[in-house]
C-alpha cells in the first residue's frame, strides 16, 4: 500500500515545475479592523453606509473634519467633502486610510486638490452601481486580496492587451476576450475621448481614464494593469512632459489598480516617488527597443534590467528582433538573470513574426492579444489559444486525458470544462466517466496519459492510489479535484478540494474577508460529510464561534465549534452573520423558521440585512415567492427577507474555475461560467 504524505509546502501546478501552492488556513492574514475615514460628494452619504456595509462595520457621520478624529476605531467615519475648507487639513486627521468617493454622474463635485492629499479615490456610478465592486476595490487597497501573491505562484502568466478607444466596446465580449489570460493591460495611450480632445498629445483626460478603469474593474475579476505608452514605444504620450506620465500613474495608484506600467526611460525621482506611493499595487518596469539594433547579448542588456530592478517588481524587457538566432539569445540572457538575480523576475521577449517564439518561451505576464480585438498591441503578438498551440507542437505541453467523474453530465460542468479546452486550444481531451463506486477511478489514475479529474460527488480521502492530499482535502475529508503534477522527479498525483475555494469565493463575493473575522455562522446539514468544505471555508475567513445544526464536527475540522442542540441555543446567538445550508433539497423548509428569528429581531420594511445566506441543495433560485416546483427555494426566501443570498449555483461556477486553474494551471474568469447557461438553454 502506497504512503501517504500530507501536502506540508507547496507543490508544483499540473504538468508545470514551478511551485503553484497550496493554501493553508493558518497562511491567511487579516489585517487589524480596517480604520477608515471616507469623504463623499455632497448628497451622496449612502455610499459610505456602503462600504462600511461591505466592511462589515458600524457607519458614523461626521459634522467637522476635527470631529472625524474622535470616533471610534473600530466604525467607518464618512464625512461630506463640501465640509473641507483646506485639503490639506485631511492629514491632520489622520486614520489609517482616508478614501474619498466620488460619483461620476455628477461632473461638477469633484475636488483634485482634495483628492490629491488622500490614500485612494473610488469611482461609482449610481446608473450602474455594482457592490462587489465595492468590495473587490476594498479587499485590495486593504491588502485582504492580494493578486501578485497569487499570480507569483504559477509557471505561466499573461495580460490581455486591450486596444479599444473605449472600454465600453470591449466589455460585452470580455468574458471571452480574457480567458486564459491572468491579468487585463488597460492602454491608456490608446484610448479616445469623444468630444473635446487635446488636439496635439491626444491623451485622454484622466476624468474619462477614470471612468474607463472604473467601467473595466466592474466587469472582470482580474488584475488591472494600467499602461500610459509613449510615442517612442509605440504609444501616443508624448516625452516631452514626463510629469504628465506621473499625474496618470499617480492617480492610477489612488484608484486601487493593481499594477502600474512605468517606463524605464522616466526620470528617477518619478519612478522614486511612484515607487514611494504605491502601497499594494506592483510597478511593472518596462522598456522597449523599436529600432532592432538592440542585442540581448550586449553589456547594455543587463544594466537595463538592473536599473529597472531599482523600482520594480517585474522588469519588463520588450525588443524588435530580425532574426531567429536573437529569440535564443533572448533565452541565454534569460536563463542568466534567472541564476544571478532572486528578484525581480523577468518577462523578456522580442517583437515581429520571427520573436513569436520568445512569446511562446516568456513564463512572466506574457503579452496576449484575441482575435475580438480591434487591433494587436505589438507586432507578433499571439492569442492565448496560439500560444498553447505552439508549446503543444514543440512538444512542451503533452496531449493528457482530463477526466470528468461522476454527475458532470446533466449539471454542466463537463460542457463547460469542453468549451474552455476548445476556446483555449488546449490539447488535452476530456472524457466523462460514471462512477459506480468509491474505488472506481484507481485505473484511469494509474495511466500513463492522466492528466487530471474532477470528481463529483467528491471522493472520500482515504484512496490509498492517491500518494499525497493538499491541506484542504486532509482537513475536509474529500477529494474533488485529482492533480497531476509534473515534477522533476517524475509525474505525482495529488488529491486536493477545490469545493471549499468556491464557497469562500463566493461568501467573499460583496463583503471583503475581514467583515467576517470573529463573526457567528450556523450550518445547517444532515451529516458531517455535506459541510465539511463550508466549514473549512468558513474558518479560512476567521470566522467564529460556527454552530452546527442537524450534525455533530469534529473538533479537528475547527477549534471553536459547537452542536446547536435546541431552542435555548438560539438564546446564546446574538445574530448570525451568515448561515450556510447544506441540507438535502427535500428538508431545505428547516431553514425557514431560522431565516425569519434572525431577520425579524432587527430588520425594518425594505431594509436589506447585512447578513449572508448560501444554499449548498440542488434547489434551483426560484420564484419571488420562494416556491420552485412545489419545493421551498431557501435563496428566494433569504433574499426577500434581505439577506445577501447565495444559490449552489453561484458556488458551482466558482469551484468551476478553481478547478480548471488545477488541472490545466490556466485561468478562466467567473464572468465566463455565465456562458454555460446559455448553451444549456440552447441544447
Amino acid at each position: 500500500m502506497a504512503v501517504r504524505k500530507q501536502s506540508t509546502g507547496p507543490i508544483p501546478a499540473a504538468g508545470m515545475t514551478k511551485s503553484n501552492g497550496v493554501m493553508k488556513i493558518e497562511e491567511i492574514i487579516h489585517n487589524e479592523t480596517p480604520r477608515l475615514l471616507i469623504l463623499h460628494d455632497k448628497g451622496h452619504h449612502d455610499i459610505v453606509q456602503t462600504i462600511a456595509e461591505v466592511l462589515g462595520q458600524k457607519c458614523v457621520v461626521a459634522e467637522t473634519l476635527e470631529g472625524a478624529a474622535g470616533k471610534p476605531d473600530n466604525a467607518v467615519i464618512g464625512l461630506d467633502n463640501s465640509l473641507i475648507s483646506q485639503p490639506e487639513d485631511v492629514r491632520k486627521v489622520r486614520r489609517t486610510t482616508v478614501i474619498t468617493t466620488h460619483c461620476i454622474d455628477d461632473q461638477d463635485l469633484r475636488d483634485e486638490d482634495l483628492t490629491s492629499v488622500c490614500d485612494y479615490e473610488y469611482l461609482y456610478t449610481k446608473k450602474n452601481f455594482v457592490r462587489r465592486d465595492v468590495a473587490r476595490f476594498l479587499g485590495f487597497v486593504l491588502g485582504q486580496n492580494k493578486p501578485h501573491d497569487d499570480l507569483k505562484k504559477k509557471a505561466r502568466t499573461t495580460l490581455l492587451s486591450t486596444t479599444f478607444p473605449d472600454i465600453r466596446a470591449a466589455l460585452p465580449n470580455l468574458d471571452i476576450l480574457s480567458v486564459g489570460a491572468d491579468s487585463v493591460e488597460l492602454r491608456v495611450d490608446l484610448l479616445q475621448e469623444p468630444g473635446d480632445v487635446d488636439s496635439v498629445s491626444g491623451v485622454p483626460s484622466i476624468r474619462y481614464v477614470g471612468e474607463q478603469v472604473m467601467l473595466l474593474r466592474q466587469r472582470t475579476e482580474l488584475p488591472i494593469i494600467f499602461t500610459t505608452r509613449c510615442t517612442r514605444e509605440n504609444g501616443r504620450f508624448p516625452m516631452d512632459d514626463p510629469t504628465l506620465f506621473y499625474r496618470y500613474l499617480r492617480k492610477a495608484l489612488q484608484w486601487g489598480c493593481e499594477y502600474i506600467d512605468v517606463e524605464l526611460w522616466l526620470p528617477d525621482e518619478i519612478r522614486i516617488q511612484l515607487a514611494a506611493a504605491k502601497r499594494n499595487s506592483r510597478i511593472i518596469s518596462a522598456w522597449h527597443d523599436f529600432t532592432g539594433r538592440f542585442k540581448w547579448s550586449s553589456v547594455e542588456a543587463q544594466q537595463l534590467f538592473k536599473q529597472g530592478s531599482t523600482h520594480g517588481d517585474i522588469v519588463k524587457m520588450i525588443a524588435l528582433v530580425n532574426t531567429t538566432e536573437e529569440n535564443y539569445e533572448l533565452e541565454y540572457f534569460r536563463s542568466i538573470i534567472q541564476t544571478t538575480y532572486a528578484h525581480p523576475p523577468l518577462s523578456g521577449l522580442n517583437m515581429g513574426p520571427v520573436g513569436q517564439l520568445s512569446r511562446t518561451l516568456n513564463k512572466i505576464f506574457t503579452p496576449i492579444t484575441h482575435p475580438l480585438l480591434p487591433m494587436i498591441a505589438a507586432p507578433g503578438q499571439l492569442s492565448a489559444a496560439e500560444i498553447n498551440s505552439m508549446l503543444h507542437s514543440m512538444g512542451q505541453m503533452p496531449k493528457l486525458d482530463l477526466y470528468a467523474i461522476g454527475n458532470v453530465r446533466q449539471n454542466g460542468q463537463a460542457m463547460f470544462f469542453e468549451k474552455c479546452l476548445n476556446e483555449l486550444s488546449l490539447p488535452h481531451q476530456l472524457l466523462c466517466i460514471e462512477r459506480s463506486s468509491q474505488g472506481s477511478i484507481e485505473r484511469y489514475v494509474s495511466r500513463a496519459t492522466f492528466g487530471g479529474a474532477h470528481i463529483n460527488p467528491p471522493l472520500a480521502a482515504t484512496a490509498p492510489y492517491l500518494p499525497r492530499l493538499s491541506n484542504a482535502a486532509s482537513a475536509i475529508g474529500q477529494i474533488d479535484t485529482v492533480v497531476a503534477h509534473s515534477t522533476p522527479g517524475g509525474r505525482l498525483l495529488v488529491g486536493d478540494n477545490a469545493t471549499w475555494k468556491g464557497i469562500r469565493a463566493t461568501l467573499t463575493r460583496e463583503f471583503v474577508p475581514s467583515a467576517y473575522c470573529g463573526q457567528a455562522a450556523l450550518v445547517l446539514a444532515s451529516q458531517e460529510a455535506q459541510a465539511a468544505a463550508a466549514i473549512y471555508a468558513l474558518t479560512s475567513l476567521n470566522v467564529g464561534p460556527i454552530y452546527t445544526i442537524g450534525f455533530k464536527a469534529k473538533s479537528s475540522v475547527a477549534a471553536n465549534i459547537h452542536q446547536f442542540q435546541g431552542i435555548e441555543d438560539m438564546k446564546k446567538i446574538d445574530q448570525p452573520f451568515v448561515i450556510v445550508s447544506a441540507l438535502p433539497a427535500d428538508r431545505s423548509f428547516i431553514v425557514s423558521p431560522l431565516l425569519k428569528h434572525y431577520s425579524n429581531s432587527v430588520r425594518k420594511p425594505a431594509q436589506r440585512l447585512e447578513k449572508v445566506f448560501v444554499d449548498l441543495s440542488s434547489v434551483t433560485r426560484g420564484k419571488e415567492d420562494g416556491k420552485m416546483e412545489g419545493k421551498f427555494d431557501p435563496v428566494a426566501a433569504a433574499a426577500e427577507l434581505g439577506w445577501t443570498a447565495y444559490g449552489v449555483a453561484d458556488v458551482n461556477a466558482w469551484t468551476t474555475v478553481e478547478t480548471l486553474r488545477l488541472l490545466v494551471g490556466q485561468n478562466v474568469p467567473f464572468v465566463s461560467f455565465d456562458l454555460l447557461d446559455t448553451m444549456l438553454t440552447q441544447r
